[in-house]
C-alpha cells in the first residue's frame, strides 16, 4: 500500500432536505464517513493502495463501516472493534449553498477510546505517506495513540499529511481547539487547511503564519474559489475551482486531500513541487465532484470521473 490513514470512522446521517436544521429535518440518508476514512476510500478510488487505522463499536454500524471500507479495497487490518462504546454518529443538516451544521453523538464513541497498544504500527512499515486529522488529538487515550503513531511514522521517514479539521463543538473551548489543532502542525510536512480554519488558527489570512520546522507544503482550500499552495521553496500557486452544482459539501475537503496525495504519489516526493498547478487542478476536481452527491464516501469520485470533468473543462 502507499498511504495509511488514522482517525475516525463514523456514520453521517445527512438531512434529506436543504435549508433546515437537524431538529426540523423530516428524514436522513445514512452515509459512511469520517475524515481520514474518507481520504483512504478516495485514494482507493483514484487507484492507490490505502489502509485505515482506527476503532469502531462492536455493533451493527461498526461492522457495516468495516464492510464498506473492505469493499472499497481499503486495508482494514488496523481497524479495531470496541465493546466499551458504540460507533460515532453525526447528524448533518444542509444549508441552501450545501454547507453543513453537525450534531455529534460520541460521549464517548469507540474511536475516542483507541489506545496506543491497539495500533497495528507495522502497517506503516515500507509505506509512503501517513495521513491524520485533528479530531483524534482532542482527548486521551486516542490523543496518545495518535502521537505515538506520528512518532513511529517519523522514525520510518514517512511523508506525514495533516488536515486540522475544525469541529469546534467537539473541543472543550476555542482555545483548546487552537492548541490541539496546532499540535499536529509540528509533525506534518503536508498541511491542508480551509480558509475558515486558517482564519481560526491565525486570526487572519496569513498561511505562512502556520509554518513550522517540519512544514514543506501548505494548502489553503477556498471552496468554489479554488485552492492556494505555499511551498517551502517560496513557490506560491493559486488554481481556481471547478464550476459544479453543489448539493452537499461533506467530504469535499477529504476528497481534495486524496487528490493532492495522488499527485504527490504520482510525481514523487522530491519532484512534485514543479507539478503543483497540475496537482491542485486535479485535487480541485476531486473535491468539486464530491459536492454533487449527498454524503461523504458515497460521493467520492473514481479517477475516470475526475478525468472526464477535467477534459470537459478543457
Amino acid at each position: 500500500m502507499s498511504v495509511v490513514c488514522l482517525g475516525e470512522l463514523l456514520i453521517d446521517f445527512v438531512s434529506l432536505e436543504t435549508g433546515v436544521g437537524v431538529g426540523d429535518a423530516s428524514g436522513f440518508q445514512k452515509a459512511p464517513g469520517g475524515a481520514p476514512a474518507n481520504v483512504a476510500v478516495a485514494l482507493a478510488r483514484l487507484g492507490h493502495e490505502s489502509a485505515f487505522l482506527g476503532q469502531v463499536g462492536d455493533d451493527p454500524f461498526g461492522h457495516y463501516l468495516a464492510g464498506v471500507l473492505e469493499q472499497e479495497g481499503v486495508d482494514i487490518r488496523g481497524l479495531r472493534f470496541s465493546a466499551e462504546a458504540r460507533t460515532a454518529l453525526a447528524f448533518v443538516s444542509l444549508r441552501a449553498d450545501g454547507e453543513r451544521s453537525f450534531v455529534f453523538y460520541r460521549h464517548p464513541s469507540a474511536d475516542m477510546l483507541l489506545r496506543p497498544g491497539d495500533l497495528s504500527l507495522d502497517l506503516l512499515d515500507q509505506q509512503a505517506i501517513f495521513h491524520f486529522g485533528s479530531i483524534t488529538l482532542i482527548a486521551n487515550p486516542v490523543r496518545s495513540a495518535t502521537l505515538g503513531a506520528l512518532q513511529y511514522a517519523q522514525s520510518r521517514d514517512l511523508l506525514i499529511s495533516y488536515d486540522p479539521n475544525l469541529r469546534l463543538a467537539l473541543w472543550p473551548d476555542a482555545d483548546a481547539a487552537r492548541e490541539g489543532m496546532r499540535l499536529g502542525l509540528n509533525y506534518a510536512q503536508i498541511v491542508k487547511v480551509s480558509a475558515e480554519e486558517l482564519e481560526f488558527l491565525t486570526g487572519a489570512d496569513h498561511p505562512r503564519a502556520l509554518w513550522q520546522d517540519a512544514t514543506e507544503l501548505l494548502i489553503v482550500t477556498r471552496g468554489a474559489e479554488g485552492a492556494s499552495a505555499y511551498h517551502k521553496s517560496g513557490l506560491e500557486v493559486h488554481i481556481p475551482g471547478h464550476a459544479v452544482e453543489a448539493v452537499d459539501t461533506t467530504g469535499a475537503g477529504d476528497a481534495f486531500v486524496a487528490g493532492l496525495l495522488h499527485g504527490i504519489l504520482t510525481h514523487g516526493r522530491t519532484d512534485y513541487a514543479a507539478k503543483l498547478p497540475e496537482i491542485l487542478y486535479f485535487a480541485n476536481a476531486v473535491g468539486a465532484l464530491t459536492t454533487t452527491i449527498r454524503g461523504a464516501i458515497p460521493a467520492l469520485p473514481p479517477r475516470e470521473r475526475v478525468e472526464q470533468l477535467i477534459r470537459s473543462a478543457g
